[in-house]
C-alpha cells in the first residue's frame, strides 16, 4: 500500500480567524471524503500586511499569490480562498476544483443601538473598505433622503465591528457569510436586500483550488462542488471580467436561481456599476435558461457586461490602473 495515501494533506491558508473558520469547515469536509488527516497550513499574504487600502496594493489577488505559490511549491496540497478576492483569469497550472454550495451571499449593516439604514441619525458614518458598498450605499441614502457619509475603513471583522462599538463610526457593512462562518451574526442588525445592495462578484462562496498536475485529489476534491453555486459565480465573474474591473472598481453582481414548486427553472442575473458618491449608477439584468456549460454561464455574464457598458458603464469606474 502506497504510503501517501495515509500521509496527512496540507491546507493552505490565510491566517485571519475568517480564514481559518472556513478552511477548518473544508478541513473537516475532505476528511470524512477521503478518510486521510487534513492539516491547516497557515500562510501570510502580502493583503495581510499591507496597512494600504485593497485599491490602492491592487484589489484582487493580494489575498492569494501566496497561498498559489506555495501550491505551485508543493509546500501544501491545495488552498481554500474566499471565492471574491480570486482574480478573474484563472492559471493554467491550478484547478479550481470545487465551489461548495454558498453561504447567504448579502451584505449586512452592523448598527448602534440595534438601528437599521433608514433610521441611522442625519450625518450618519458607515464604515467599509468596498468601493462598490459606498457607491450603493449612498445611492440608496439618496432615495431615501438621507444624509450620510461613507468612511473608508481595513482590517478583520473584530476591529471593524470595534468602529462601532467604540462610537468612532454609526455602522458598519459586511458579509453576511463571514460573520455567520465565525458565529457572529447574532450582531447583525439589518441584512441589506439585494435590490438596495448587490453583492461583490462571488461573495460568500468558497474555492478549492489544487495544482493541474494532482489529478486524484482534484477528481475527489470535485466530489464537494455545487454545480448551482458554481453556474451562479461563473457567470458574476464573467460580468466583472468583462467590465475588466478588479475588486477597486465598484462592480456589484449576483446570479439567483428563479425556483417554481422547488424545480430550479431559470437563473437571474443583476450587475450593477457607479460612482463611488452614488450619483450614477448602470444597474441591469438578464434571466435565462440556468447555465448547463461553463461556456454558457460566461455568455450569460460577457452579454449583460456588453449591455451595462452601452448604458455607460465603462465611464463610471475611473482610471484602471494597468
Amino acid at each position: 500500500m502506497n504510503d501517501t495515501s495515509k500521509r496527512p494533506l496540507r491546507l493552505g491558508t490565510r491566517r485571519s480567524k475568517l480564514a481559518m473558520a472556513q478552511s477548518g469547515q473544508v478541513a473537516e469536509a475532505v476528511r470524512q471524503l477521503t478518510g486521510r488527516p487534513v492539516e491547516l497550513v497557515e500562510i501570510t499574504t502580502y493583503g495581510d500586511v499591507s496597512r494600504e487600502s485593497l485599491a490602492q496594493i491592487g484589489g484582487t489577488g493580494v489575498f492569494v499569490s501566496a497561498l498559489r505559490d506555495a501550491l505551485l511549491a508543493g509546500e501544501i496540497d491545495f488552498a481554500v480562498h474566499s471565492l471574491k478576492d480570486l482574480p478573474t483569469g484563472q492559471p493554467d497550472d491550478l484547478a479550481l476544483a470545487a465551489i461548495p454550495p454558498r453561504e447567504d451571499p448579502r451584505d449586512v449593516l452592523i448598527a448602534r443601538d440595534g438601528l437599521t439604514f433608514d433610521a441611522l441619525p442625519k450625518g450618519a458614518r458607515i464604515g467599509t473598505g468596498s468601493p462598490r458598498r459606498m457607491a450603493q450605499l449612498n445611492a440608496w441614502a439618496r432615495d431615501l433622503g438621507l444624509e450620510i457619509e461613507t468612511v473608508p475603513i481595513r482590517g478583520n471583522i473584530d476591529t471593524r465591528i470595534g468602529y462601532v462599538t467604540n462610537g468612532e463610526l454609526d455602522a458598519v457593512v459586511l458579509a453576511a457569510a463571514g460573520l455567520a462562518r465565525i458565529g457572529r451574526s447574532d450582531e447583525v442588525t439589518q441584512f441589506l436586500e439585494t435590490d438596495a445592495v448587490l453583492p461583490a462578484p462571488g461573495q460568500g462562496a468558497l474555492a478549492i483550488e489544487c495544482a493541474m498536475t494532482n489529478a486524484p485529489l482534484a477528481a475527489t476534491l470535485a466530489e464537494l462542488d455545487d454545480p448551482y453555486t458554481r453556474a451562479a459565480v461563473t457567470a458574476e465573474r464573467s460580468l466583472l471580467a468583462a467590465l475588466e474591473a478588479g475588486c477597486s472598481a465598484p462592480v456589484g453582481a449576483l446570479a439567483d436561481l428563479l425556483v417554481d414548486e422547488q424545480v430550479v427553472t431559470e437563473m437571474r442575473l443583476r450587475g450593477v456599476v457607479g460612482t463611488t458618491d452614488g450619483k450614477t449608477l448602470v444597474q441591469l439584468s438578464t434571466t435565462g435558461p440556468v447555465p448547463s456549460s461553463r461556456e454558457e454561464a460566461v455568455a450569460m455574464g460577457r452579454e449583460l457586461a456588453a449591455a451595462m457598458l452601452d448604458k455607460g458603464a465603462a465611464g463610471l469606474m475611473g482610471e484602471r490602473a494597468l
